[in-house]
């Protein structure tokens, strides 16, 4: 039997390949006091999904950052006083109000006018990728179409594609968990170059352009519905969410195809099969691993006892594959029932509001690859490499082979 200890939580290796540990988390310690620290763990479906609805003991205000102590050990690195409940990083009524100023009909409205442009810039990346038989699927379209996407999505204008997801991946870096001390110092302080930009769009915005995301935040502004650091964090945290999010499913479900070619052909011949794919691929390599959580008030959850103080993991991804849940949670399975009942998204009332986003841009490139390609494959000399993250399960690079049809 596997011993837990706490520097497991941390080690590359473990994240590398996590699910042996959350296999035992569940069996062991579903509520885990991580040792020597003010961390816990959440890991089963049911702890999970009770922890969401209890937002008066796990608040979603965000009250720290994690980062990688001397020893390995999660250490916590406190805002203080300066903590700003925003959007996804705040409780009722203040999450209710953000939430309102843009969503959700705003952002439906724009994923319908954008699904022909998406389908469109899919298959144009994946041709100019496939010119080369072996290629970095992330950055030649991994990393690419999501964050154009969600760039359009919003309205920003003049964009530079690589700087916005470089941004984008900074932000979930800063939340990673696995820096040292100094390394995230030094990203805090390199975030102000994004917010800057994003002030100046807001405020340049005109009344003319598109009835979009970034002209309904600037009003909401202008109103007094919202404050200026408020809107430069939403938009910063729709900007980071929606790249990374979908650059991470696009990486993982290219992946677990190229590693099975009986399931790539299954698709090819029964294209309707995609969605469902899309479901098990996410519920299987969840893009978001866990979501933070501090707790104001001592309390209580599944027979342990949680300190006020203490900074929660809601460790999705290992709810995702919890067999209390889901028959065979290892594997995929496209017949099976009720397949958007997973945590891939979140849960409850911070459920992922780029939800069908996603949805649509992962189907549209599987689509293309698919229809584009004889079949793929991984690349034998170049295995894929994951990012050093508890947050993001992403490929850092997935090399492929590719017959072009």
């Amino acid at each position: 039997m596997t011993t837990l200890t706490a520097s497991m939580l941390l080690d590359p290796a473990v994240l590398q390949d996590p699910y042996n540990f959350y296999a035992t988390l569940r069996e062991q310690a579903p509520v885990w006091r991580v040792p020597g620290t003010d961390v816990v763990v959440i890991s089963s479906f049911a702890l999970l999904s009770e922890a969401v609805t209890r937002t008066e003991d796990f608040s979603s205000t965000m009250t720290c950052l994690l980062y990688r102590d001397p020893d390995g050990l999660p250490a916590r690195l406190s805002f203080g006083d300066a903590a700003t409940p925003t959007l996804a990083a705040a409780d009722p009524p203040v999450h209710t109000i953000h939430r309102r100023a843009v969503f959700p009909e705003l952002v439906a409205r724009r994923m319908r006018t954008l699904e022909d442009d998406i389908r469109a810039l899919s298959a144009s990346t994946v041709a100019k990728a496939l010119c080369e038989n072996n290629f970095d699927f992330m950055a030649t379209i991994g990393n690419v179409v999501p964050i154009t996407v969600v760039a359009n999505l919003i309205g920003f204008r003049d964009i530079e594609p690589m700087q916005l997801l470089e941004a984008a991946f900074d932000s979930t870096t800063m939340v990673g968990g696995t820096m040292s001390l100094d390394e995230l110092n030094v990203l805090v302080t390199r975030t102000g170059i994004i917010q800057a930009w994003i002030t100046d769009q807001v405020m340049n915005v005109s009344d003319e352009e598109d009835d979009g995301i970034l002209l309904a935040v600037r009003r909401a502004l202008d109103d007094g519905i919202l404050q200026m650091g408020e809107v430069t964090t939403i938009l910063h945290t729709l900007l980071s969410a929606g790249g990374e999010s979908t650059t991470s499913l696009l990486g993982n479900a290219v992946r677990m195809l190229a590693e099975n070619p009986t399931l790539q052909q299954q698709l090819r011949a029964q294209p309707e099969q995609v969605d469902m794919f899309v479901e098990e691929a996410l519920r299987l390599e969840s893009p978001f691993r866990q979501m933070l959580r501090s707790v104001p008030r001592d309390t209580t959850l599944g027979g342990v006892d949680i300190p006020a103080d203490s900074t929660v993991l809601l460790m999705f991804a290992a709810g995702n594959r919890d067999s209390a849940q889901f028959d065979n949670p290892d594997s995929v399975d496209l017949t099976r029932g009720s397949p958007k009942r997973h945590l891939a998204f979140g849960h409850g009332i911070h459920f992922c509001v780029g939800a069908a986003l996603a949805r649509i841009e992962a189907r549209a490139v599987l689509q293309a690859v698919l229809e584009q390609t004889h079949d793929f494959a991984l690349d034998p000399d170049r295995q894929p490499q994951w990012v050093d993250s508890l947050l993001v399960r992403r490929h850092q690079q997935l090399q492929v082979c590719a017959t072009p049809l």
